[in-house]
C-alpha cells in the first residue's frame, strides 16, 4: 500500500510516499525561510503564495523518486488543519484534485495527529502511550489510545513553547527561526551552573497538581534581563548564558509536567511497555530530549523521539497518518472543510465517507 501525504499547514511545502511497512520512499520538503526571514516570523499571505508555487513541482518529485505513478498509489492524505488557513487550502485542494481524478481515497489529515502517530512510523510503537506535542503552535500532554482517540491531560495556558523560543529569540537579537538559534548560541555557555544564577528566570507552573503550561511569564522575564544588560550592542557571551539559562529552565518546567504525567498513565494504564513520546519541532532540541530521556531512565519508561528530520513539519508524517487512518476505514468525503482550530482530542470521525 502506497499513501501520498501532502503538507502545507505552515512554511514548508511538503510532499511524500510511504508504504505500511513505514518505508519512506519519498520525503520532500521545501523551506520558506528566506521568504519570511526579513519579517521576523511566518507571514500567511506569503506562505500561500509559495505553497501555491511549489507544491505541483514537490508532488512529481516524491513521485519520481520513489519511482511511482499515481496508477500505483492507494490513497492521498492532506493536512486539513489546524494552521494557516490560505496554506492549508491550498494542500488540502491538491490532494483532493489527485484523488478525484484517480478515483482514490480522500484522507483529511489533523496536522497534530501527524505529530503524534510519526514514532509509530518510525519505531512501531504500541498503544496506548504518553504523548508530549510541543511545537510551535501547541504544548499538550496527550494519552495516543488508538488513531482517532487522543485524551488531553495538559496543554498551555498562553504561549506554546516553540512560539516562547522564537520571541525570546528576538528579544536575544537572534535570527528567526529562534529555537535552533538558542540552543546553538546556549552551546557556547561556559558555565551553565553560572548561567543560572546569574539570570535567576521563573519557572512557571513547576510544582502545580495540574498537566497545564506557560510560557508567557518567562517571555517577560527574558525581556526584563535583556533589558537590564548594559546599554550599547548585545554581547555574545551575555546572550549565550542568557539562552542556556531559558533552554535549561524549559527543559526543567516540560520534565516536571511530564513527571506528574508519568505518574497518572502508570496508575490509569496498564502498559506492558510504558513508553513517553515527545513529537512536534521543539522535540529537536538537544537539551529537551536529554532531560526526558534522563527521566524515563529513572522513572522506568522508555523515552521516545523521531529522528530529527521528522520533527519539524513534513509529509512523511502526513502519509503516515492518512495510511493507518485509510487501514482503519476512515476515509474522507470531497468536500471536507479546512479548519484553522482542530483539537486532537477532539477528532470524531471527521466527516468520513
Amino acid at each position: 500500500m502506497y499513501i501520498l501525504g501532502i503538507e502545507t499547514s505552515c512554511d514548508e511545502t511538503a510532499a511524500a510516499i510511504v508504504n505500511e511497512k513505514g518505508d519512506i520512499l519519498a520525503n520532500i520538503v521545501l523551506s520558506q525561510l528566506k521568504e519570511h526571514l526579513a519579517f521576523g516570523g511566518v507571514v500567511p499571505e506569503i506562505a500561500a503564495r509559495a505553497h501555491i508555487d511549489h507544491l505541483h513541482t514537490l508532488i512529481k518529485a516524491a513521485m519520481d523518486d520513489a519511482g511511482l505513478s499515481f496508477k500505483d498509489i492507494d490513497g492521498v492524505a492532506a493536512t486539513c488543519g489546524p494552521g494557516l488557513i490560505g496554506g492549508v487550502m491550498v494542500g488540502m485542494i491538491a490532494g483532493k484534485a489527485i484523488a478525484a481524478s484517480q478515483n482514490l481515497p480522500f484522507i483529511a489529515v489533523n496536522h497534530l495527529e501527524g505529530h503524534a502517530l510519526t514514532p509509530r512510523l518510525t519505531d512501531q510503537i504500541e498503544f496506548p502511550y504518553l504523548l508530549l506535542l510541543v511545537s510551535g503552535g501547541h504544548t499538550q500532554i496527550l494519552v495516543a489510545e488508538d488513531v482517532g482517540t487522543y485524551k488531553l491531560w495538559g496543554t498551555t495556558l498562553d504561549d506554546a513553547a516553540g512560539e516562547c523560543f522564537d520571541k525570546s529569540a528576538k528579544l536575544m537579537g537572534l535570527p528567526y527561526p529562534g529555537g535552533p538559534e538558542i540552543q546553538k548560541i546556549a552551546g557556547e555557555c561556559e558555565d551553565p551552573a553560572a548561567a543560572l544564577k546569574r539570570f535567576a528566570l521563573p519557572s512557571p507552573m513547576k510544582g502545580r497538581k495540574t498537566l497545564d503550561f506557560s510560557f508567557s511569564g518567562l517571555k517577560t522575564a527574558v525581556r526584563l534581563a535583556v533589558e537590564a544588560l548594559p546599554e550599547g550592542d548585545l554581547q555574545r557571551t551575555d546572550i549565550a548564558d542568557l539562552a542556556c539559562a531559558f533552554q535549561t529552565t524549559v527543559a526543567d518546567v516540560i520534565a516536571d509536567r511530564c513527571k506528574r504525567a508519568i505518574d497518572r498513565f502508570k496508575t490509569e494504564y496498564n502498559s506492558a511497555a510504558p513508553a513517553l513520546v515527545v513529537s512536534g519541532g521543539v522535540a529537536a532540541n538537544t537539551a529537551i530530549r536529554q532531560r526526558l530521556e534522563l527521566l524515563c531512565e529513572n522513572h522506568a519508561m522508555r523515552a521516545y523521539a523521531p529522528p530529527v528530520s521528522l520533527c519539524g513539519d513534513n509529509a512523511a508524517m502526513i502519509a503516515w497518518a492518512g495510511l493507518e487512518r485509510l487501514q482503519k476505514g476512515l476515509t474522507d468525503n470531497l468536500d471536507f472543510k479546512a479548519r484553522p482550530r482542530w483539537p486532537l482530542n477532539d477528532m470524531g470521525n471527521n466527516n468520513a465517507a
